[in-house]
């Protein structure tokens, strides 16, 4: 369940452009939300949005100048297959939660993009990846079947 909550909910929100989530855990838990008195049950969620906080703050990311575009990965359905926020032709954060590979159109734009990894499970440094050019379809392979954050930057 906490992998549901960070992939769907968590990272599900950042890649539409929202600006946060409110957990709701339900009454049909032993630990519901009616009878909760040990927090450390949802010790992971916290994690989880702790680590996605920290990626956003320490990326400097122009969260204002970006929009959904799950379009550019192929995502015409906007299900949960795979996410994308981008600043069209500058950067674009494709959200993979079961990893895997996908083509980021990038047939509008132009020159060479770094692309980078975040592991949203346990976050720290971004690793490094391929790099990608501009003008045609590229494609993003994460390093596992887990979820994985790609960042493509010119």
């Amino acid at each position: 369940m906490p992998d549901d909550i960070r992939k769907h909910t968590l990272w599900g929100t950042l890649m539409a452009g929202g600006a946060g989530v409110e957990y709701y855990f339900g009454y049909q838990l032993p630990e519901n939300d009616l009878l909760l008195e040990d927090f450390r049950s949802r010790d992971r969620s916290w994690d989880y949005c702790r680590i996605a906080l920290e990626f956003f703050a320490r990326e400097k990311l122009p969260l204002a100048r970006m929009t959904n575009a799950d379009e550019f990965v192929g995502n015409d359905k906007h299900d949960n297959s795979a996410y994308c926020l981008a600043q069209p032709g500058q950067l674009y954060l494709v959200y993979l939660p079961q990893g895997g590979t996908v083509q980021l159109d990038l047939a509008r734009a132009s020159g060479d993009f770094a692309v980078s990894w975040l592991n949203p499970r346990q976050g720290g440094a971004l690793h490094p990846g391929a790099k990608v050019r501009g003008g045609a379809k590229a494609v993003l392979a994460a390093p596992s079947t887990d979820d994985w954050l790609a960042v493509v930057r010119r």
